[in-house]
């Protein structure tokens, strides 16, 4: 087996590629179909999905919601403060990014509009700060007023009324996340009922996905590299439901890079746990996967732990020679880009 470094993930992306907006339509995305056994690669419409999956295939999502993670306020001395929500430690205590971070020392108090106010409480040794929060009423409905979506660093714009609806997917229900699982963007309510109407089921897991996500592989040799945790969790009556699937023989058809590291966080065997864990599973080529048979996935960046994930279920010249046919046919990359799916 090749020992991979990260500099085998590096790729070339030539500006202007990177999606700033959403397409119109969610469906609308292209879809790149990555064969395996056929050892072949094609293209088509995100909303003809169902070309390529049929009745003995099970959906399974994601359902983590985005929070409107970016708020803006001030000290009490009237200078201006934003925070950026990176994980919640109990009802009242968050991880998050400060700025401006060298000023704002433990201690440092903060107004966030009329009904929010935090302390900082803690450094983090990676930048990151403990703050509790004070407020009354609900925490979640008083950043859904105050607070912004918090667009990933590379979507050079400010976040507006558009990404609060399209920076979401539709079945989005836990609260949580501070990005999206993007390979969820693509469906409708729509589309969702021609899949279940054609006989594809469906479950849900939920992973909250933080900032880490975005940020590349820092070692040379990725067995080095330490994977940052996420909260994930999986009900028992949609573990029941997975279970189900695979005792019929069904392929679980995995929708989003967090749904595989939820699934293979909570693989017994080919049998699935429910509960919840903090998991830092780091999928890179050469692992065996216990659950997943077919991926919906983005276009990820370069050197990162979602690319080498792709490459372990696909394999490596094969994810790289999709990676090139995507920027030759001008696809769009990243979050609010085009799609692949992986048989």
């Amino acid at each position: 087996m090749k020992k991979f470094v990260v500099s085998d993930f590096d790729y070339h992306l030539p500006d202007g590629m990177i999606a700033q907006y959403p397409t119109e339509n969610r469906e609308e995305s292209k879809l790149m179909i990555v064969n395996r056994k056929e050892n072949s690669i094609s293209i088509d419409v995100f909303k003809n999905i169902l070309n390529y999956l049929n009745i003995n295939d099970f959906l399974v999502m994601n359902e983590t919601k985005v929070i409107p993670a970016r708020l803006v306020g001030k000290k009490p001395s009237g200078g201006k403060i934003e925070v950026l929500l990176l994980e919640q430690v109990d009802e009242h205590t968050w991880k998050c990014l400060v700025k401006p971070g060298r000023r704002l020392k433990i201690g440092s108090e903060m107004i966030l509009g009329d009904l929010l106010h935090g302390k900082i409480i803690e450094w983090g040794d990676k930048g990151e700060r403990l703050i509790r929060f004070s407020y009354d009423g609900d925490f979640f409905k008083i950043i859904d007023e105050i607070g912004r979506v918090p667009l990933p660093p590379y979507i050079k714009r400010e976040a507006t009324d558009l990404d609060a609806e399209r920076y979401q997917t539709v079945f989005a229900d836990k609260q949580g996340s501070v990005a999206a699982p993007t390979a969820g963007l693509h469906f409708t309510p729509q589309l969702l009922n021609t899949l279940k109407s054609n006989g594809i089921s469906s479950a849900k897991v939920n992973l909250r996905i933080g900032l880490d996500t975005f940020r590349p592989v820092m070692v040379e040799h990725i067995e080095d590299h330490t994977m940052h945790t996420e909260y994930c969790s999986i009900h028992q009556a949609e573990s029941v439901k997975i279970n189900n699937a695979m005792e019929k023989g069904k392929n679980i058809a995995a929708v989003g890079t967090t749904s595989v590291r939820t699934l293979e966080s909570f693989a017994e065997g080919r049998h699935i746990a429910s509960g919840n864990k903090h998991t830092d599973i780091f999928i890179y080529p050469g692992y065996s996967f216990k659950i997943v048979d077919k991926l919906i996935t983005n276009f990820h960046l370069p050197r990162s732990t979602l690319l080498m994930l792709v490459s372990a279920f696909a394999g490596y010249e094969f994810i790289m020679k999709a990676y090139q046919k995507a920027i030759d046919e001008n696809f769009r990359f990243y979050s609010y880009g085009d799609a692949m799916l992986i048989l």
